[in-house]
């Protein structure tokens, strides 16, 4: 059989986010191109989920593929400890180019989730080294997602999150609603203000509060942070792995916001989704507290794979058609095909509410009783959706075209007026 690999392999993989008994089989692929994905069985899918959000140019670009492929004969990976390389270098001067104010600084590691751990770390021990013991929790926010280990599990939403279960074993942290008004401001401001000496810093994903529901915010949230965080001495940290590079509209939300974090965290469309890479970027003061005679000050935290070759040079592609090919623009023109062709869908039954931002477009359900019946659904009709809670959403590649983006839209208008 020509997909043998798909029955012997299966009885050996562990999926992510799946009751394995119960979940229908994954679909085998076997060939990426612009938006589309080939299955074994030779069906096209338009993907409206850019693989998790990362694949901004589309699968195969050309001049991703031909720099690591360059890379590749060139060194894929060599150890960064002792050591460096022009990629990652040059990755670093661009990124810290790029990100707004003196968010200079780079740690490179492999995966968004290790990206916040290490920002977390950062912040943690920014108060030790200067002599503050004691400053170990972190302000977060209902409705966030933060990532799936130990650390970024315990600063998301730990009740109307998928970690619920880890409810009482985490690490325990403030986890408040977002300040959207005066009377939310006043109320965060009172709470640092009585647990000031316990708090680290203050974490929260800009504009768009992703794997937690797909929640927008004003960037007014933002300016309140970071009036709060300078008020009470707290660092703030954004974690923009889904809404950078373009995602929410801006290169990065920070910079649309016109508010400057202490620390930011970067992944997902990093590569444009091709190689795993992460980035925690701190400005100049937060470094300047680990610059130090002592050793015990140095931030010991490396990765193995840590600014690994193939995936810098991958970046800086990505990073080359950013500057080369009308990427927001194109995002601009996503939007507003999104807003137009998803209105529709407020008039259907058990639709709570539609919206989008930048090149995120979402369906609020009142809920969803089979997501995997839905997911189906949505097979049969050509396309790759994956809802997850009550939200149906898209999260296309920069590149798609507008009968690939009209095909995806008519497909949810479809299957829930059907």
């Amino acid at each position: 059989m020509e997909n043998h690999w798909y029955e012997a392999g299966l009885e050996h993989v562990w999926l992510p986010y799946a009751q394995m008994k119960t979940m229908r089989p994954p679909l085998p692929v076997v060939r990426t191109q612009g938006c589309r994905i080939v299955l074994a069985d030779g069906r096209e899918l338009i993907d409206g989920m850019a693989s998790w959000w990362t694949a901004c140019h589309g699968y195969n670009h050309p001049h991703i593929r031909a720099a690591v492929e360059r890379q590749l004969a060139a060194m894929p990976h060599v150890m960064f400890g002792g050591l460096v390389h022009e990629p990652a270098l040059t990755l670093a001067r661009r990124l810290a180019a790029l990100l707004p104010g003196d968010l200079d600084r780079v740690f490179f590691s492999e995966s968004g989730s290790v990206a916040v751990e290490i920002a977390m770390k950062m912040a943690i021990q920014y108060w030790l080294n200067r002599g503050e013991e004691g400053r170990s929790k972190f302000i977060a926010f209902k409705g966030g997602y933060h990532g799936d280990t130990t650390g970024a599990m315990a600063v998301s939403d730990p009740d109307g999150g998928m970690h619920d279960v880890f409810h009482g074993v985490l690490p325990e942290h403030f986890v408040l609603a977002l300040p959207t008004d005066r009377a939310g401001e006043a109320a965060l401001s009172g709470f640092i203000q009585t647990h000031r000496e316990q708090i680290a810093g203050i974490i929260v994903e800009p504009l768009v509060q992703g794997a937690g529901g797909m929640k927008f915010h004003a960037a007014d949230v933002l300016h309140t942070l970071r009036t709060l965080a300078d008020r009470h001495g707290l660092l703030l940290i954004f974690d923009e792995i889904f809404t950078g590079f373009g995602r929410a509209g801006s290169m990065f939300a920070c910079g649309a916001a016109g508010v400057v974090p202490d620390i930011i965290t970067l992944s997902k469309a990093l590569t444009g989704g091709t190689l795993p890479l992460a980035a925690t970027v701190a400005r100049q003061h937060v470094f300047e507290a680990f610059w130090s005679d002592d050793p015990r000050h140095a931030l010991m935290h490396g990765p193995t794979y840590m600014g690994n070759a193939l995936a810098c040079a991958a970046a800086n592609a990505s990073l080359d058609l950013f500057e080369r090919e009308p990427r927001l623009a194109q995002v601009a023109a996503i939007a507003e095909q999104m807003a137009r062709e998803l209105a529709p869908c407020r008039g259907l039954p058990g639709v709570k509410d539609v919206r989008v931002q930048g090149a995120i477009g979402v369906v609020e359900l009142e809920r969803i009783d089979d997501l995997n019946a839905l997911r189906a659904r949505f097979v049969e009709q050509g396309v790759f959706i994956r809802p997850f809670g009550n939200v149906i959403y898209l999260t296309p590649s920069f590149t798609v075209s507008s009968d690939e983006l009209s095909k995806l839209t008519r497909a949810i208008s479809k299957v829930l007026g059907g």
